[in-house]
């Protein structure tokens, strides 16, 4: 025995399978309260469909209106939402304590440019060699970017 493939979406029409349903009108007016077979003649005098709109309400709250709009009404509703996030990346400024002022000031720049476009920065500090004995250039070298960027970014 197969179940009936589960459909995406809201019941329309037949579908619908309560005693009594709210109904909204196809000008969104309310109703009141009736049997849905009320409804659904109401629906189909109008020469439109009967669409259950919130479902777990008491009585569930139906709605007169053409279903192939409503779909697709929802699905641009979906696409515009899509389209209005904005996925924020981390981007990486990799630093050495021992950077000279043109150097540091090209990749500042771009680490305004990063928050500017909404962007998350990681600064990467990288000691090398002898460097490793000077930690304290490097806690200079941040402490300066922290106060360069105070105002922009959260530290």
């Amino acid at each position: 025995m197969q179940t009936p493939p589960v459909k995406d979406g809201p019941r329309i029409n037949d579908e619908i399978r309560v005693p009594r349903v709210l109904l909204i009108d196809q000008n969104g007016e309310k109703q009141g309260e009736m049997p849905t077979s009320a409804a659904l003649e109401a629906a189909e005098e109008a020469g439109l469909d009967l669409v259950e709109i919130v479902p777990n309400a008491n009585p569930p709250v139906c709605k007169i209106l053409d279903y192939g709009k409503f779909k697709f009404q929802e699905q641009k509703k979906k696409n515009e939402a899509r389209k209005r996030q904005k996925v924020v990346e981390l981007k990486e400024i990799k630093l050495r304590p021992n950077i000279d002022k043109h150097d540091y000031d090209v990749k500042a720049k771009s680490m305004f440019r990063f928050f500017e476009e909404g962007d998350k920065v990681k600064v990467t500090l990288r000691f090398r060699g002898r460097e490793m004995a000077h930690p304290e250039l490097g806690m200079k070298l941040l402490q300066q970017v922290k106060a360069d960027f105070d105002e922009v970014a959260k530290v």
